[in-house]
């Protein structure tokens, strides 16, 4: 019974191992292996059987069986017996040689079965093959091929049988006629030979340890005659190939003396395939294991080959490797792996053959010649170790090669010659210096772009290599330390060695370390007569110089610190304990930057201190002398480096200004003026510095030195009258002249302040003056070189500035002032006023603000003219740069504050109302400007020159400040310009000029005034785009002006305003109007008779113009109107066209101004909206089926007119008072206008807007009903829900037919989290609609009642009683709609008041089962909201209550658990999860009925197509868990199935079904009989999960409980499942058949 079962089942699955799918094929096959696991005869019998009675079978499912049968024999071949492996040999035997045609696929794995077989019955496979295997004939390819596998796999048990195999297979050689045969023997010849010399290897474990090489000898000899001699000819290049792959192994089983006598032939021929193969690996791997053969035969031929060899070799190494091809790099391995074996044996002309080449110009015969030289140094060690000298030698040529690829093999082979000790020979040196040179590469001259025949540079660069090179060589290779140390440091100071300063120091400071340790005292440098070695001044100079750009060349700032920290004993012996603490503190702060975050000014400062400090520690002249000597000597070498250059001569400088000699300061301040390269911007930057620097200890003598040199020849221009054409000479000197009036200024800048002022005058601005005009034939000549001219305005905002911040310097009469403030005012002028392109105006500005601070006094025509030329050359300037060019937006920044320094400098001259009506005068035309970026400026510059004002305001006497009027009526319209920057600016100049009028009125000044502040906090009012806000904001301020304007000022200010109105900013236009209908409100009792009838001419106003002060003044005569006629102007403008223009809407807004009022017209709209009904029904055409729904015209007026009189800010308490009826009102206006057409004249209206290509405002009902009502929430100050329905997409939902309800919920939901206060009232009127004679009104009502059900507020506010009360009476409602609603709200009594549970649960769970069976509702989704809301309210109801309606409940929803609708699955599945939760554990025996039906559609479910149903199943499972009464099982959905976690479904059905059967195996059939009901479920994923579920309860069942099974109608059915469209579900109907072997 047990074999006919499963042989059944190996047929069924047979049967299905044709399927189109390859993974049903895949799954076949595993099921097949899974019953070979159990039933291994059986299974490999029935496939045995199966292939020979079904000889049509496609061979690529025949391959499918012989690869499980492959399986099964492999994992139990220690089970299999002779017959049975007789007749899987015979059929593997047939399988492989059935055709002659070579099928690889098939006959591979007939073969590997053989194979398999083979490990334990190798007489028998052996047997048959051998069979196939006759002399005389030659056998099947796939016989042969066999053989060569068996004899690696089993090749104890295969190697006695070569000898035999051998001398059969040795006359079939030459009967093979066709290539691919000869292939399969070359291929099989190899493998023997292989496995003979594993066996030989390893006689020692070998089943017969007699076994010779002498044995094979002959054999392989005749072969390898025919295989080398005929087939190696062959113009087929695969039967080439594996010919030379055989004879490497071959090799060395030949004998000695055939050996010897052939490869004066073989390895010609070897060598010769080279060039009839691309691909060439096995040639050099065969020729490897040639060399090798013939090595360890002493063969003397190898001598008279070796050229050949070496030169072939050679040409491959050469060839251009590509790093995307393993094939070559395995070829290069290969090829090295037979230089190593020639180096071994024949050094001396391996050497002699290389080295020449080292001197050939071919970049891959070089590259190629260095990759080998440096294996054979690293591989034959021994051997190369007395030719050092040579090798050494042969390397002067390539280190002169400028390729970059030789650059790279070079520092290889001297990364190699670094640890095997060839560096400390005569000539290492040169290879140390190699390295360096490659270290100091520019790193943007590396890359070379490959050509097409070139190969592309490897990714680790020349530099990068050679840096990592000469780190490790003198970290980890001892013996370098000799080497290395101190040679490394000649390469500090040349220049050419620049870039590799960071690895120097690096490798210099371990070095060092290293040496310190060995002897702790004694100087690191030993000089010794060595004349290259820099000296300690050189080296602290070049350190210093190159720390100053620290980041460049791989931070070579902090390795030159940390290099100048080792060598302190060595600089100077008084260093060490200064610069200890010092140079750590630098490093920190090169840390704590980056190179863009760095500011270079802050760190040279930083080195500088440092320099000054360490010279103070020195204290020694000589030494101070020396160093300064260096540094001037080393100058010249930083010309290609300004920045380090301009560094070094502020070292000079400081080290200047430390030396104690006159004479050697004088020196060589000369030798730096007469060697400097003035053309160098930078360059006569440091000098000045340097200059200016050594002026703070030695003032006269550089003062001496500069006029020496001013007077001298250098600056002399001939008199002649052709001298003046030499452009070139005169540029030139243009440029010394500029160096030396910089110099000027840094000395003064920089001289002791008690010193300069008796000097600055006669030796500082003479000198400048002389040095920037020369005379030519007695005539001033002033030069045009922009460079002079910055200089010479820089120098001059120096000197003035030291001037002015010295003790004397406000008392300081300058003479010069006059002369040197026109000069700037004429490089002012000379700039172009549209661009800003050097920072002169920006210097010469600042040098007049220093200037005007300096007695005697401008002239007033001179003030003037500095102001005109100043604002003119600043103001008219484009606008601001866009952010990008950090440089000029720095500069036009500088040169902005530079021009209000200026001002407020000259401001400080006459603090006075007059002399801040002449700052303004100046400024107004720039206010006024048509251009916004000239006001923005304009108005910026004023705010600062008022904030001045303000500060530094003496009061003496209580005196008007008579001109207040004026200069608020040109600032305050100027809060509502275009430009929000320029309305800021406005604001703060109204600020300033209240509290100007405050100090005046005899404030103090830090008194604050709290109506002056209110301007303050209007600054965001202005920053806001809508004119509504801005002009809002203006009116404020119009008010804050009112309040603090004195009587006599106020009819000058609305002059001013009302000469504002024609500005050509038509925004401040309307601001001016704003403030005067504010002005004239506030204080218009003093101007009566200048007001005109407002009422008279309203209407004409609004018909003449649009402009907006006309209509503030409309706004205000409806408001007036209003107050005595509420009911008239209501009704009036309610006769407006619809739908209302923006004056229109703007008048109704008036009327909320006032809330008496605006109650009043509220209420009036209200009773309009109600009067009427919401829509008339018509049919739009006589045909039509349905009619269509119009807005009736008197409740939309009006509720377009609510909505614009809430909208009003001031309607806020008229809205309130209200509020529950607008709420109601609205709310209900929302539901009845959804899909309401307007009224037909307003359709026929848009209509011909549209065809007339006009503009038109729509109006749509539904739209104007929900504006309105948020508009009343605003004001009724929830605001809070308005944004919360705006951010949930709530109003959106409110105005369509599907979403209403979910918007009604939103709503109700925001307002009870945001409104609960107001919620009673408005739910007495709510309660009062639900009776409405419109569905849609109650179902809206309704759907508010029940969302606030599931928020606490109802329970706080004592109205939960009533309200389901409410609810309950609405449950007998004909609309189905509304009883949903109903059991929607009773349910949310779980999340608003869940105490309050079981005090309602009977009333509750009658309402919920009544919804559960009603059924009225054909689409049952009554029935759907009472599962939803029973999940939520079980946990919570009196546990008696449940009880009685558990099982009722449980039987009612089984049903729906394969609805065809998702929502039903998950509702039904979620609620029997709950119905468990409920039990906890403890329930009755009829309900837990239920849940053991449950258990197999909830796992299956956990398939669902769906992801809620997947979660409702994984909640449910977790639920079921106690009532099963088996932890274990509760235990595993608990781990497997929390919300969030993955799943592995095949995994947990698994365990779940492994502890199923175990505590509950009566189960089976049940669960069996189940889950076959779902073999036809209609979701494809639970219809392959059903399978899985019976193949996993198999699995884990005992056999007393298989009786249970019925077994045919489980195959009948899968089976069935194994023709499924589906290829999941046959594959797991697949999976399960191999299951089902637990039934054999």
């Amino acid at each position: 019974m047990s074999e006919t079962y499963v042989k059944r089942l190996s047929t069924i699955l047979l049967d299905a191992i044709t399927d189109k799918d390859p993974r049903v094929q895949e799954q076949v096959c595993g099921a097949l292996c899974t019953l070979g696991e159990s039933q291994p005869a059986e299974v490999l019998s029935a496939c045995e059987e199966h292939l020979r009675l079904h000889e049509k079978l496609a061979h690529p499912y025949r391959t499918m069986v012989l690869r499980a049968m492959e399986t099964v024999v492999s994992n139990h071949i220690g089970e299999l017996d002779k017959d049975m492996a007789r007749a899987i040999i015979l059929l593997a035997s047939n399988e492989m040689t059935k055709v002659k045609e070579l099928v690889s696929d098939w006959q591979q794995a007939a073969s590997s079965v053989l194979v398999a077989v083979g490990r334990r019955f190798i007489s028998s496979v052996m047997e048959e093959l051998l069979s196939k295997f006759q002399p005389g004939l030659l056998p099947h390819p796939c016989t042969v091929h066999t053989l060569a596998s068996l004899s690696i796999s089993n090749v104890f048990g295969m190697v006695p049988f070569l000898t035999s195999i051998l001398s059969t297979m040795l006359p079939m050689l030459g009967a093979a006629k066709h290539d691919s045969m000869k292939v399969v023997f070359c291929c099989a010849l190899q493998r023997f030979s292989e496995s003979t010399l594993e066996y030989l290897a390893n006689l020692d474990q070998a089943p017969d340890p007699t076994v010779r090489k002498d044995a094979f000898a002959s054999d392989i000899f005749g072969a390898y005659d025919i295989l080398f001699h005929q087939w190696l000819q062959s113009r087929e290049a695969k039967l080439r190939l594996a010919v030379v792959e055989a004879l490497g192994p071959m090799s060395h089983l030949l004998p000695s003396e055939k050996l010897e006598e052939q490869l004066p032939k073989l390895l010609p021929g070897v060598l010769t395939l080279y060039k009839k193969h691309a691909e060439t690996v096995h040639v050099s791997k065969s020729l490897g294991q040639i060399l090798e053969a013939a090595v360890s035969v002493g063969s003397r031929t190898l001598d008279i080959q070796l050229d050949s060899l070496l030169a072939a070799l050679h040409a491959q190494i050469c060839v251009p490797i590509e790093s995307s091809s393993p094939l070559v790099t395995s070829n290069r391995k290969e090829v090295l792996r037979c230089f190593t074996v020639l180096a071994c044996c024949s050094p001396d002309r391996l050497l002699a053959f290389l080295l020449p080449k080292l001197d050939t110009s071919n970049e891959r015969t070089r590259v190629g010649t260095l990759q080998v030289l440096r294996h054979v140094i690293n591989a034959a060690a021994a051997q190369m170790a007395v030719k050092k000298p040579f090798i050494l030698s042969s390397m002067k040529l390539p280190l002169l090669d400028t390729n970059n690829k030789v650059k790279r093999a070079v520092v290889q082979v001297v990364s190699a010659m670094a640890h095997h000790g060839y560096l400390e020979q005569p000539g290492g040196k040169a290879m140390v210096e190699y390295v360096v040179q490659q270290c100091a590469l520019p790193p943007e001259a590396e890359p070379q772009k490959p050509g097409a025949d070139s190969e592309a540079l490897a990714a680790d660069s020349v530099r990068a290599i050679s840096v990592s090179t000469l780190y490790l060589v003198s970290t980890t290779v001892d013996r370098m330390g000799e080497v290395l140390w101190p040679y490394l440091l000649e390469f500090l100071v040349p220049v050419r060695f620049t870039g590799a300063l960071s690895p120097l120091c690096r490798s210099l400071v371990h070095l060092a370390q290293k040496r310190q340790e060995a002897g702790a005292h004694a100087p690191l440098i030993q000089y010794n007569g060595n004349v290259h070695l820099p000296s300690p001044y050189a080296i602290t100079t070049r350190l210093l110089a190159v720390s100053s750009n620290p980041y460049v060349g791989d931070g070579r700032g902090a390795a030159s610190l940390r290099l100048l920290s080792v060598l302190h004993q060595d600089i100077h012996p008084a260093l060490g304990q200064r610069w200890a603490t010092a140079i750590p503190l630098l490093l920190e702060h090169l840390e704590e930057y980056s190179e863009e975050t760095l500011s270079q000014k802050e760190w040279e400062e930083k080195l500088l201190m440092f320099l000054r400090d360490s010279l103070a520690v020195v204290s020694d002249n000589t030494w101070v002398c020396q160093l300064t000597l260096e540094m001037c000597k080393q100058l010249p070498n930083y010309n290609g480096t300004p920045l380090e250059k301009n560094f070094l001569y502020k070292c000079v400088g400081t080290t200047l200004g430390a030396a104690s000699s006159k004479e050697v300061v004088r020196k060589h301040l000369q030798e730096l003026l007469e060697t400097a390269r003035y053309q160098e911007e930078r360059e006569r930057e440091g000098l000045a510095c340097c200059f200016g620097i050594c002026a703070t200890s030695h003032l006269d003598d550089t003062l001496a030195q500069l006029e020496d040199f001013v007077k001298s020849d250098v600056l002399r221009k001939s008199a002649g009258i052709f001298n003046i054409f030499k452009d070139r000479s005169e540029s030139e000197a243009d440029k010394v002249r500029s160096a030396l009036i910089l110099c000027y200024g840094h000395v003064a800048a920089r001289a002791p302040c008690e010193l300069l002022l008796a000097r600055v005058e006669a030796d500082v601005f003479r000198n400048m003056s002389q040095c920037f005009s020369t005379k030519v034939l007695g005539i001033k000549v002033e030069t045009k070189d922009p460079a002079l001219r910055l200089s010479l305005v820089q120098s001059v905002c120096m000197a003035t500035q030291a001037i002015c911040s010295s003790a004397h310097g406000g008392s300081f009469h300058l003479s010069r002032k006059a002369e040197l403030v026109a000069q700037m005012v004429e490089f002012i002028k000379a700039e172009p006023p549209d661009s800003l392109r050097t920072p002169i105006r920006k210097k010469a500005m600042l040098a007049c603000t220093y200037l005007v601070t300096l007695e005697p006094a401008l002239e007033e025509q001179v003030q003037a003219d500095l102001i005109h030329s100043c604002l003119h050359s600043v103001m008219a300037m484009l606008p601001e740069p866009e952010e990008g060019d950090s440089h000029q937006e720095s500069l036009y920044l500088d040169t902005m504050q530079a021009l209000k320094d200026l001002l407020t400098s000259l401001l400080q001259r006459n603090m006075t109302p007059q002399g801040l009506q002449v700052m303004v005068e100046h400024l107004s035309p720039w206010i006024k400007s048509p251009r916004g970026h000239e006001r923005v400026r304009a108005l910026g510059l004023s705010a600062c020159l008022l904030q001045f004002f303000l500060e530094h305001l003496q009061i003496s006497a209580l005196v008007p400040f008579h001109n207040l009027g004026l200069l608020v009526g040109l600032f305050s319209p100027r809060c509502a310009d275009l430009w929000p920057a320029t309305r800021r600016e406005a604001v703060s100049c109204v600020h300033s000029l209240l509290y100007l009028q405050l100090g005046y009125e005899g404030f103090s000044r830090d008194y604050r005034d709290d109506v002056a502040e209110q301007l303050l906090s209007l600054k965001d009012g202005l920053a806001h785009p809508d004119p509504t806000i801005l002009f809002h904001t203006c009116h404020s301020i119009a008010q804050i002006i009112a309040k603090r304007l004195p009587p006599d000022q106020l009819i000058s200010l609305l002059l001013t305003l009302f000469e504002g109105l024609g500005d050509p900013d038509k925004n401040c236009s309307r601001a001016a109007t704003v403030m005067i209908n504010c002005l004239l409100k506030e204080r218009g009792s003093m101007l009566q008779e200048k007001v005109p009838e407002i009422v008279s001419v309203l209407r004409s106003k609004l018909q003449e113009t649009r402009e907006e002060h006309v209509l503030q003044a409309a706004q205000h005569s409806v408001f007036v109107l209003a107050t005595h006629h509420c009911a008239t102007v209501v009704s009036s403008l309610l006769g407006s066209p619809l739908p209302f223009d923006s004056h229109t809407c703007t008048l109704w807004r008036a009327l909320a101004l006032e809330p008496g009022l605006a109650a009043q017209v509220l209420g009036l709209l209200l009773e309009k909206i109600s009067r009427d009904v919401p829509f008339k029904e018509s049919r739009a055409f006589l045909l039509s089926s349905t009619p269509d729904r119009v807005a009736t015209l008197l409740p939309l007026a009006a509720t377009c007119a609510l909505h614009e009189v809430a909208s009003a800010p001031a309607s806020g308490p008229a809205v309130l008072e209200l509020y529950p009826q607008l709420f109601a009102a609205l709310l209900l206006r929302v539901s009845c206008t959804m899909g309401v057409q307007p009224p037909r004249h307003l359709q026929a209206k848009e209509r011909r807007s549209a065809s007339s290509g006009l503009a038109s405002r729509s109006l749509e009902p539904c739209s104007s009903a929900v504006d309105a009502l948020q508009a009343v929430l605003v004001r009724g100050g929830n605001e809070d829900v308005v944004q919360h329905m705006e951010l949930d997409g709530g109003w959106q939902l409110l105005k369509t037919s599907a979403g209403h309800e979910e918007g009604v919920t939103r709503l109700a939901s925001a307002m009870a989290k945001f409104a609960g206060p107001r919620l009673p009232l408005v739910m007495k009127v709510l309660f009062a609609t639900q009776s409405s004679v419109y569905e849609v009104q109650r179902v809206t009502s309704t759907a508010f009642l029940a969302e606030l059900l599931s928020s606490n507020v109802v329970n706080d506010l004592m109205l939960l009683e009533s309200l389901l009360d409410n609810l309950t009476a609405r449950q007998k409602d004909t609309s189905a709609r509304v009883r949903r609603l109903v059991l929607r709200g009773l349910a949310n009594v779980a999340s608003g008041s869940p105490e309050k549970v079981q005090t309602h649960s009977p009333q509750l769970l009658t309402a919920m089962i009544s919804g559960l069976d009603d059924g009225d509702d054909p689409h049952s989704l009554v029935a759907l909201e009472a599962m939803v809301g029973l999940a939520r309210l079980l946990d919570l109801v009196d546990t008696w209550d449940l009880r009685a309606v558990l099982l009722h409940i449980a039987v009612r929803i089984r049903p729906f658990f394969d609805s065809e609708r998702m929502e039903f699955r998950s509702a039904s599945i979620r609620l029997f999860g709950h119905l468990n939760k409920a039990c906890r554990g403890d329930c009755e025996d009829v309900f837990l009925e239920q849940v053991v039906g449950g258990l197999a559609p909830l796992l299956l479910h956990l398939q669902d197509p769906q992801a809620p149903v997947v979660a409702a199943c994984r909640f449910a499972l977790r639920m079921c868990g106690p009532n099963l009464e088996c932890e274990e099982l509760a235990a595993v959905f608990q781990k497997h199935l929390q919300e969030g976690h993955g799943l592995h479904f095949g995994e947990f059905l698994n365990t779940t079904c492994k502890h199923l059967m175990r505590h509950f195996p009566d189960l089976l059939g049940r669960l069996l009989s189940t889950s076959l009901f779902y073999f036809k479920s209609s979701w494809e994923d639970v219809r392959a999960a059903a399978p899985m579920l019976t193949g996993f309860l198999v699995l884990h069942v005992e056999a007393e409980q298989l009786p249970q099974v019925d077994l045919e109608q489980l195959l009948a059915a899968l089976q069935l499942l194994l023709k499924d469209p589906a290829p999941e579900v046959r594959a797991k109907a697949a999976e399960t058949l191999g299951r089902l072997v637990k039934f054999a």
